[in-house]
């Protein structure tokens, strides 16, 4: 069967991913292995590789137990807490934190020194939800609908951030309803423009093709969303986490067929689909 594959040139790693796997590397090469808190990236197939090379993944319970190592903090960032723990246990930690996420760190942790009332659009329990709540002792408010929002006794005046790989019209539609409703809405919009263009090119890629392959490890809430774009987009779109989990019978011969993915997804990876789909 003779397709036609091309691979999103606008697909995988976002810049803080990128640093983090680079850093972890460049250790992994000098000491041969490494600590790192949480998988370093939401990528199963990814986090495998690294773990070969000694990438050594631990929980929070664990890096409590930890004495005089050298610990890899991702992208998604930390609460504040975890630094503190580093220093009583005399841990290094490298930081790998995404400068867009250390930003809203800050900002938060600003408007929360001021008193104000913060409400955050994004995933319960995600990593980088756990840094952000982490900045106002646990007192922010996390959301993931408006009509979860609704569901709080809401002061007059909010201040709205966001998770940094939130959708963007999702948050000014919130921002907008709770407008609407008569509360005043200091709305800050802390969402990473290199996530949040990939929609936009995203669209435009989708559309060329008869098919769409989208690449993504399924904890990535970025490929959750992604691919929902893709989908909106092409009906034809085919989720998947590894090369095992392609079927032939999606494609009839001479098909076009798209390959793109999260920004947790490795161009690695999507190399392999290409090949198995050139290779049907």
């Amino acid at each position: 069967m003779s397709l036609s594959v091309r691979i999103d040139p606008n697909s995988g790693f976002c810049f803080g991913v990128i640093y983090a796997i680079q850093m972890a590397e460049d250790l992994l090469d000098e000491q041969g292995y490494l600590y790192c808190l949480g998988d370093i990236v939401h990528n199963d197939e990814e986090v495998q590789r690294l773990e070969a090379r000694g990438l050594r993944i631990i929980c929070h319970e664990k890096l409590a137990e930890l004495r005089d190592e050298a610990v890899l903090i991702r992208a998604h960032g930390e609460p504040p807490a975890t630094y503190q723990m580093a220093m009583e246990n005399n841990l290094t930690l490298i930081d790998a934190s995404c400068p867009v996420v250390l930003k809203l760190q800050n900002r938060i942790k600003t408007s929360y020194d001021k008193k104000e009332k913060i409400f955050i659009y994004g995933k319960h329990g995600h990593a980088e939800v756990l840094g952000l709540l982490g900045q106002t002792s646990g007192n922010a408010v996390v959301f993931e609908s408006l009509e979860e929002l609704l569901r709080h006794e809401l002061p007059e005046n909010i201040t709205l951030y966001s998770q940094t790989t939130k959708s963007t019209n999702s948050f000014y539609n919130i921002k907008n309803q709770l407008e609407g409703r008569g509360y005043q809405v200091n709305a800050n919009d802390t969402i990473c423009r290199q996530v949040s263009n990939r929609d936009k090119d995203l669209r435009r890629f989708a559309a060329q093709f008869d098919q769409i392959v989208f690449v993504s490890g399924t904890k990535s809430s970025n490929g959750k969303v992604l691919y929902q774009v893709c989908l909106e987009t092409n009906p034809q779109t085919h989720f998947i986490s590894n090369v095992g989990e392609i079927q032939s019978e999606w494609f009839a011969p001479g098909q076009s067929v798209g390959i793109c993915g999260a920004t947790s997804t490795p161009m690695w990876l999507m190399e392999q689909v290409r090949e198995r789909l050139l290779n049907l």
